[in-house]
């Protein structure tokens, strides 16, 4: 029992040190590359000039990062048939994910990737429907949390294999030696206590055999060897456990500025004690937190939009100024949603920018009411991502570019609670609304109250009667409102360290992480750094 105890601890710690920020970084590094000589081309340089001769400098390229424009725009046959199926099989998903995670797991310890790369998973996602899309990051992302957080970089290789058929095979020889060698000696009770032991390690040995062969891993080497000695009853059972299995919960947190002010969810538990104990606000947060599923159309409108940001990279260069865009995409070229919505973007801080739209969309959100099925569907997804991004803003403001997110956040929730207190009177969640778009915020509020307070509470209902002047226009307000959310979502999750991503798939794993290495995929992330390609240079004499 030693030697399974052993093995057991020592796995552990093999794994832990395998996994560890240092170990896993270092595993993934490629060779130093000092790239060609520079002294000797130097010394051939003079040495060419010396003899008189004219010498000039030539470049070749080896490699081409833009990609092919009608390999590009070519459509998918299969595209059609794809949207159409409510599962897509893992049996197509599991071997492309993992042919990705092979080589897209370096984001997740901040390190770089290569043109060929970028070229290879844009054009398959390019070519893929949103379920095929998010069904391969789903999976990608499983393989990634069973690497940093399971065994699964030791029990899938054959170091492990081994180690599993000694630990088994230990615990089988000593039940059947101790049941042979038996004799009166021993109490009764102590024979029948260890009975139960070696049942009960032998029973969870065999279930982490099960659990072993029943995982992604095992199914992706039976069909990568396919060997004959595996019975197809056993092949096709492993193949039904592993498309049953659901890797993701496919629901995001949600937090609501509004909610939180007119306190719609009020503590039924001891509301004095907590606050006595001054925990009522800390409690707060997770009172309010709930958790909501994201709709397949939402994902949709999702990946179509990142999918036509990606089709406007030509080449490296241009991930820049996509990635850095939280609007400006979505308004274009428009001088009147510039001059409406501009200021609200780009020209202040990323954190005040969450939380004005947030509250706008809230106003909008509560006060819409004859809404089309198109609208419907935009209004749904912003007000998803709207309570979504507040969330990570409140609760993992670490995976939000640095800000005083927090600072904002408690100013503008002291100006509003003042405001309702004010009103001397009790009301829902719409009637706040309401009275809020009631207010005349015709003079900007930082001209009334200057800087000392950095509520954002009436610069948002100015951006929520903005957005409602455009009932009527040719602009769908909605629609507008889904593609800033969806822009930032992207710039956030572009600006997030990938170590931070890795840290939150413990936990379950954010959406927001899904979206990055989605964009990742499409290459419109800057985590490829290669602008000239691979380039020689070479003397030319004349």
């Amino acid at each position: 029992m030693f030697i399974p105890g052993v093995l057991k601890y020592g796995e552990g710690t093999w794994v832990l040190k395998l996994a560890s920020k240092d170990n896993f970084r270092n595993s993934m590094l490629d060779p130093p590359e000092a790239g060609p000589d520079y002294v000797k081309f130097m010394n051939d340089y003079d040495s060419k000039q010396a003899k008189g001769s004219r010498v000039t400098v030539g470049r070749i390229e080896d490699f081409e990062l833009q990609i092919d424009e009608e390999a590009q725009q070519k459509p998918n046959p299969s595209h059609g048939r794809a949207s159409n199926q409510l599962n897509l099989p893992d049996v197509e998903a599991l071997p492309k994910a993992y042919e990705f995670f092979e080589t897209f797991k370096r984001l997740f310890a901040d390190l770089i990737l290569t043109g060929d790369d970028w070229k290879k998973s844009r054009l398959f996602f390019q070519e893929s429907s949103s379920r095929r899309a998010f069904k391969v990051i789903e999976v990608e992302l499983g393989f990634m949390c069973d690497l940093l957080y399971s065994k699964a970089a030791l029990i899938y290789s054959t170091v492990g294999l081994v180690l599993r058929c000694i630990s088994v095979l230990s615990i089988i020889t000593l039940l059947v030696a101790f049941l042979k060698g038996v004799n009166h000696r021993y109490s009764h009770a102590d024979i029948f206590i260890t009975h139960i032991l070696f049942s009960g390690a032998f029973i969870l040995e065999i279930y982490a055999i099960f659990i072993l062969i029943s995982s992604d891993w095992a199914f992706l080497w039976i069909k990568k060897h396919n060997p004959q000695y595996i019975p197809l009853v056993v092949s096709d059972a492993l193949k039904k456990r592993s498309y049953s299995r659901k890797r993701w919960s496919n629901l995001v947190a949600q937090y609501n500025f509004i909610s939180v002010c007119v306190k719609d969810r009020p503590p039924k538990i001891l509301p004095k004690v907590q606050r006595l104990l001054r925990i009522d606000k800390l409690l707060e947060k997770y009172y309010y937190k709930y958790s909501k599923e994201v709709l397949f159309k939402s994902k949709e409108i999702i990946f179509e939009e990142l999918k036509r940001k990606s089709r406007k990279v030509a080449k490296i260069e241009d991930v820049k100024n996509l990635c850095t865009s939280r609007g400006d995409d979505v308004l274009g070229n428009n001088s009147h949603l510039r001059e409406k919505l501009q200021w609200s973007l780009n020209d202040v801080e990323f954190d005040q920018s969450i939380l004005l739209w947030h509250i706008a969309t809230d106003l909008c959100y509560e006060c819409d009411n004859n809404i089309s099925p198109f609208t419907e569907l935009h209004r749904e997804t912003s007000k998803l991502l709207s309570d979504y991004m507040l969330y990570l803003l409140i609760m993992c403001p670490f995976m939000l570019p640095e800000g005083i997110g927090q600072i904002r956040f408690r100013d503008t929730r002291e100006e509003a609670e003042r405001f309702f207190k004010e009103t001397d009177s009790k009301f829902d969640k719409i009637k706040a609304c309401e009275k809020l778009l009631e207010v005349n915020t015709e003079i900007r509020p930082v001209e009334v109250k200057g800087d000392q307070s950095k509520s954002v509470l009436f610069d948002a209902c100015r951006l929520a009667k903005s957005l409602q002047s455009f009932e009527g226009e040719k602009f769908d307000k909605w629609e507008i409102m889904s593609n800033v959310w969806i822009e930032m979502l992207s710039y956030a999750a572009g600006q997030c360290r990938g170590t931070n991503h890795a840290q939150q798939l413990r936990r379950g794993g954010e959406f927001i992480t899904h979206v990055w290495l989605l964009m990742a995929h499409l290459g419109i992330a800057q985590l490829f750094q290669i602008s000239q390609g691979h380039v020689r240079a070479m003397l030319i004499s004349g």
